[in-house]
């Protein structure tokens, strides 16, 4: 008898999560409201997608081991994508101070358009598997609190019904599984909101000639000032282009629409160092604005009851700020978790979907208290204030960033924790927590870590006389 699977979504995780079930049904389809573009074009159904996004070491290396027969760090790379070094190729202003950069690289994270990236995982998957994606959208799911049998989906032809041996919610920020599963009887789900009001505001730019191998940079927000949240980024993406996106949190650190004001904004960061950037740059696109940043959760790992077959993952499990820059790894290694689960039990296995869930929580748990121990410091956000544990926590943290900002172990430890190749208990080990308890053995750096070539570089695109 032929096995059916189907995924909700075919974004980044509904994509991952299809190659995955591809290894142990004879036939996956992928469902997704919008019309798909042939091309790296933006799409409705990313809000956030206009904006920065990482793909971590991570992230990457879950892809690697999801799409059979092609390599997705090469894929990814011929397709435009750019690789940055944590350790040397980056420029990034924390809180703390200056990181230096090292002659390791240490490890590497992937930066393009997140219209590239979906565009090229999703053509990857349909090359090397049987998947099917059709247009349509769920509306709810079949059987019972036991197991669940299928979606009633809505399609240009009407409703119907498409049974289903296996069936994954990978919707994203929009996904109604909390609904669909108290309609089987699963009433008990609990969710947690944290938002810090971060407004998103990018706009691309062209890469200034001489100017395609200058570092990636950053100026951090810092939540520890009792004011609004001020960031800003530029990274470099496919097509000879920048990407600079600003961020601020709400109560009056919001980036601007307007270009003019975009450009003041980001001269005003605590470093001027992104506005001197793009002051001499040529811009190519209008400045877009997105608010859905908040950090949501749904804890579906701790409900009393769980049905066979039936599997959340990606945005629709947890969201977090992108500030962070965790959301896309955190949902391949939900895939990941899947896929491996499938392997040893098959489709149908007894308790698979209880123990994907329960096992996709703890890379959604790492990446959740990085981003929400911070948020909580920001004034106006919602949902979450500093406790005596988010105090003594953001006490260590704090000091092994200072120390970091001088020293190689403790430099390593944040890479390898930031880049998700390691979970947050690298923090803990006793190099990291003697190098931090001994303080950077290196004095602070007095400015941004430029080369000569890049010191030239920001003073010949320099058009505001800083």
């Amino acid at each position: 008898m032929s096995r059916r699977a189907v995924v909700i979504g075919a974004g980044l995780a509904g994509m991952l999560a299809a190659a995955a079930l591809s290894t142990v049904a004879d036939e996956v389809v992928v469902l997704d409201r919008d019309e798909l573009p042939d091309g790296p074009e933006h799409r409705k159904g990313l809000p956030q997608g206009r904006h920065a996004h990482l793909l971590m070491a991570g992230g990457l290396a879950a892809m690697e081991d999801l799409v059979p027969g092609v390599s997705m760090r090469g894929h990814l790379l011929a397709a435009g994508a750019h690789e940055i070094p944590l350790g040397s190729g980056m420029v990034a202003l924390t809180p703390e101070g200056w990181f230096r950069r090292w002659r390791h690289p240490g490890p590497h994270m992937l930066t393009c358009t997140r219209a590239l990236l979906d565009w090229a995982i999703r053509v990857a998957v349909l090359a090397n598997t049987g998947v099917e994606i059709r247009k349509g959208q769920a509306l709810e799911l079949t059987g019972t609190r036991e197991r669940v049998t299928g979606l009633r989906v809505s399609t240009g032809a009407g409703e119907e019904e498409l049974a289903a041996d296996f069936v994954v919610d990978a919707a994203g920020r929009g996904s109604r599984a909390v609904k669909w599963l108290a309609g089987l009887g699963i009433s008990d789900v609990r969710e947690k909101t944290v938002d810090a009001g971060l407004v998103n505001a990018t706009r691309l730019y062209r890469t200034p000639v001489g100017a395609a191998r200058f570092p990636l940079t950053i100026v951090q927000a810092n939540p520890y000032l009792g004011r609004p949240g001020r960031s800003g980024m530029m990274l470099p993406i496919e097509g000879d282009r920048w990407m600079v996106s600003l961020a601020g949190t709400r109560g009056g650190g919001e980036p601007p629409a307007d270009p003019d004001a975009f450009l003041r904004y980001a001269l005003d960061l605590p470093d001027p160092i992104v506005g001197r950037l793009v002051s001499g740059a040529e811009p190519l696109t209008d400045v877009h604005v997105s608010r859905s940043t908040s950090n949501h959760r749904r804890y579906l790992e701790k409900t009393r009851h769980w049905p066979e077959r039936f599997v959340v993952l990606g945005d629709a499990l947890a969201t977090f700020n992108p500030a962070y820059g965790q959301g896309m790894s955190v949902a391949a290694m939900g895939a990941q978790v899947l896929a491996r689960e499938l392997r040893e039990a098959g489709l149908t296995g007894a308790g698979l979907a209880r123990r994907v869930q329960r096992t996709a929580a703890r890379s959604v748990e790492g990446a959740w208290t990085m981003a929400v121990s911070q948020d909580v410091w920001f004034p106006g956000t919602r949902g979450g204030s500093p406790g005596l544990a988010d105090r003594l926590v953001t006490a260590y943290t704090r000091r092994m960033i200072r120390t970091a900002t001088g020293s190689y172990t403790a430099a390593s430890a944040v890479w390898d924790v930031t880049s998700m190749t390691t979970g947050p208990t690298r923090l803990l080990r006793p190099s990291t927590v003697l190098a931090t308890l001994n303080g950077p053995p290196l004095p602070p750096a007095v400015g941004a870590p430029l080369t000569k070539q890049e010191r030239e570089i920001l003073r010949d695109l320099d058009r505001t006389g800083t």
